[in-house]
């Protein structure tokens, strides 16, 4: 039987502007099984940041609900939503977000301090995620000696060093040319196999939708079309 990891229901999202107010979303009703490798997709403005943001615990419905992991999301606590996320959840951005000061060892690192892990067990973790992107040998760099792309990897491998169940990446493509944007998901892809990682993209990059296996596409923050499709890269 198959694993429904995030399910939304009659969701909206609303924002104040001014003395009025702004609907993001509307009327959202979507369901992912674990193990998908899916995008939200759609042009700028669509709602598909917002809508990846309250999935990520990172801010709550309006009305409606998303439940994640069996956890309602509007009814966690600041610390609840914190420990979802840092159990369980990876966040790949379109910026890298590296701390400049720290090695790359350390940045991907820093995920499992939150955790509490021995340092053994870090060690073990973080090298086994840079070797899943192919950065082993570059543990010891600093951040400012990488280029986008692999800036980009390292991202990765923070995020899947937890070995988390979801992995959302907002536009994870946008700052790379077309040669590091398709390493980068074809190493996704291989993640989400072997893995089983559940992952979830925000785009309108063709380059991303031609790897995705489900289109969700949004509209003014409404649901447009929802299509299974055949992944057109794996290259």
């Amino acid at each position: 039987m198959s694993e429904k990891i995030i399910v939304i229901e009659n969701l909206v999202k609303r924002f104040p502007v001014g003395e009025g107010e702004f609907t993001a979303l509307s009327d959202i009703n979507l369901s992912f099984e674990k193990g998908e490798f899916s995008g939200i997709v759609g042009p700028s403005g669509s709602g598909k940041t917002t809508l990846l943001n309250i999935i990520g615990s990172l801010d709550s419905p309006t009305e409606g609900s998303c439940t994640v992991m069996g956890k309602r999301i509007s009814d966690l606590s600041h610390k609840q939503s914190a420990q979802l996320r840092n159990m369980h959840i990876g966040f790949i951005f379109q910026v890298y977000n590296l701390l400049p000061v720290y090695t790359v060892f350390e940045n991907v690192e820093f995920a499992l301090l939150l955790q509490k892990r021995s340092a053994t067990a870090r060690k073990k973790a973080v090298m086994e995620a840079l070797e899943w992107v192919g950065l082993e040998k570059m543990a010891d760099k600093k951040p400012s000696k990488l280029s986008g792309g692999e800036g980009q990897r390292v991202a990765i491998a923070r995020a899947m060093v937890k070995r988390p169940e979801l992995v959302l990446a907002d536009e994870p493509t946008a700052n790379l040319d077309a040669k590091n944007a398709h390493a980068i998901l074809q190493t996704m892809k291989k993640l989400n196999e072997e893995l089983k990682t559940t992952f979830l993209f925000s785009t309108h990059d063709e380059k991303v939708m031609a790897y995705l296996n489900r289109l969700i596409h949004l509209e003014d923050g409404k649901v447009a079309q929802d299509e299974w499709v055949t992944a057109k890269s794996t290259r």
